[in-house]
C-alpha cells in the first residue's frame, strides 16, 4: 500500500442533514466498523493460512493477509488519535474470521478464493459508500480508504483468477458469506 499520511484528528468539515448522525459520530462509526473490517480479514487469512500453508495459494494468501495488516495498523492510528472506541465484537471477530477462514480452507483452494471474493465484494460496496459520505471534507481519510479499497479489489480480483468460481456450492457459499459480511458490517458500525 502507498503510504497513506493519517495522523492527527479528522477535521469536523463534513455536514450532516437532519436525521443524521453528527459528523463526529459518522466518523468514529466508519474508523470503528473499518478496524473491525480489516481485523476480521486478517484473522480469515490466518485461518486460511493455517489449513493451505503447504499449497500453492499460501504465498498469495499471506501477500494479502500483509496488505490487510497495513490496513490495520493505519486504522488502528485513527482509532488511537481520534479517541474511537472499537466494537465490543472485535472478540467475536477474532473467533468468526478464523473460523470463517479455516473452514473455506477445508473445503479446498477454491472455496477459500471464494471466501476471498465473497467478503472483498462486500468491502468494496461498504468502502464506496464511504467515500461517497465523505466527498471532499476528509483528503487524508479519503485517501486511506481509497488505497484500502483499491487493494480489496485486487484481492477479489486474484480470488476470481486463482478459481474461486469454480468453489463446490459456490452460489450458496458466497451467497452465506455475502449475508454474513454485511451483518458483521451493520454490527461493528453500531455497537
Amino acid at each position: 500500500m502507498d503510504e497513506v499520511s493519517c495522523h492527527g484528528e479528522i477535521s469536523q468539515t463534513m455536514r450532516s442533514l437532519p436525521g443524521q448522525h453528527s459528523v463526529k459520530k459518522q466518523i468514529h462509526s466508519m474508523l470503528r466498523v473499518n478496524l473491525a473490517g480489516e481485523y476480521g480479514a486478517k484473522r480469515i487469512y490466518e485461518g486460511q493460512i493455517a489449513v493451505l500453508k503447504n499449497t500453492p495459494s499460501a504465498p498469495l494468501l499471506e501477500h494479502m493477509r500483509d496488505q490487510e495488516l497495513t490496513h490495520l495498523n493505519a486504522f488502528e492510528n485513527l482509532v488511537i488519535e481520534n479517541h474511537v472506541r472499537p466494537t465490543v465484537l472485535q472478540p467475536l471477530w477474532h473467533v468468526a474470521g478464523y473460523a470463517l477462514g479455516a473452514a473455506t480452507a477445508l473445503l479446498g483452494e477454491k472455496a477459500a478464493m471464494a471466501c476471498t471474493a465473497a467478503v472483498e465484494e462486500v468491502i468494496d460496496q461498504h468502502y464506496e459508500k464511504q467515500l461517497t459520505t465523505l466527498g471532499d471534507s476528509h483528503p487524508e481519510l479519503s485517501q486511506l480508504i481509497t488505497v484500502c479499497q483499491q487493494e480489496e479489489r485486487e484481492h477479489r480480483d486474484l480470488a476470481f483468477e486463482q478459481g474461486a468460481r469454480e468453489a463446490p456450492a459456490y452460489p450458496l457459499l458466497t451467497g452465506s458469506i455475502k449475508v454474513a459480511s454485511r451483518l458483521a458490517i451493520w454490527l461493528s458500525e453500531k455497537v
